[in-house]
């Protein structure tokens, strides 16, 4: 089953030298599957997950011949409709939550926010579940967090808080932006367990956004992999390391390698004609 569909997407940023094309026509349909999107700063990752989103900025010019989400025309869609989906049928955890969380709202009441806006409960039902899924993210005394600022947690707990919110009503699609980048190994497996049950267990479609090319090969079914506003390869997770866009060979020979001595690490030789 097709979840979201995105076809000839652009998202185009005039300036006054001209328009500054950070999306250039992605093509790409979601199941209820973990879909891995990697590439370098700058290579319209997270653009695209906000285009998905409705969450560019509003001099940002988002084209598409289809951006369809569970049926829905997502260009097309009324601006309340858009906000009805966003936090509860769709989801997003931004990269850096030190300007993604509120600075002057608590923690917990940030979370339950995020439930009682698209789920008629009451607030100790709220609060319970706010507390349960800070614990499922690994937060150590959630009872404490629920009452703490952002500025009062670490970066790494924050990112974690992000998540708990975006995952808290249960989303259909959760759209991750380097979801771990923050964490330590320990806590990072135990944030793509959640996210695996959440794939396998409630058929939720994720786009997993990473620079971490080991992590998309071996938690993800298929990855895209972008350059410069376009997508040059798509491939099988699983065969990821047998791909054949000089690109994605550039990327993956500059990873280091355990046992090898690579002084110094290669350097991405970039060709013209990949932006083409």
């Amino acid at each position: 089953m097709t979840l979201l569909s995105v076809e000839n997407l652009k998202v185009h940023y005039p300036t006054r030298t001209g328009l500054v094309e950070a999306v250039r026509g992605v093509s790409f349909t979601l199941g209820r599957e973990r879909l891995g999107i990697v590439g370098e700063s700058g290579s319209g990752k997270s653009q695209t997950g906000r285009a998905i989103m409705g969450l560019t900025p509003p001099n940002a010019l988002v084209t598409a011949d289809r951006l369809e989400f569970s049926g829905i025309d997502l260009l097309r869609a009324p601006d309340r409709a858009r906000r009805a989906l966003r936090g509860n049928r769709i989801a997003m955890v931004l990269q850096d939550p030190k300007y993604s969380l509120d600075p002057v709202m608590t923690i917990g009441r940030q979370i339950t926010e995020t439930l009682r806006t698209h789920t008629r409960i009451g607030r100790t039902e709220a609060r319970r579940r706010a507390l349960e899924m800070l614990e499922a993210v690994q937060i150590r005394d959630p009872e404490r967090v629920y009452g703490l600022y952002p500025h009062e947690v670490s970066g790494g707990m924050g990112q974690r808080v992000m998540i708990a919110m975006m995952l808290i009503a249960g989303p259909e699609l959760l759209i991750a932006d380097e979801p771990t980048s923050a964490l330590d190994v320990t806590v990072q497996l135990e944030v793509l367990k959640i996210l695996d049950a959440l794939v396998t267990d409630r058929g939720m479609g994720l786009i997993f956004i990473s620079h971490d090319l080991r992590l998309v090969s071996s938690f993800c079914d298929r990855v895209l992999v972008m350059y410069a506003g376009r997508v040059v390869e798509e491939i099988r997770a699983a065969d990821l390391a047998q791909a054949q866009h000089p690109y994605t060979r550039g990327l993956l020979d500059c990873v280091p390698k355990l046992g090898e001595d690579r002084h110094p690490l290669p350097v991405l030789d970039r060709k013209p004609e990949w932006a083409k």
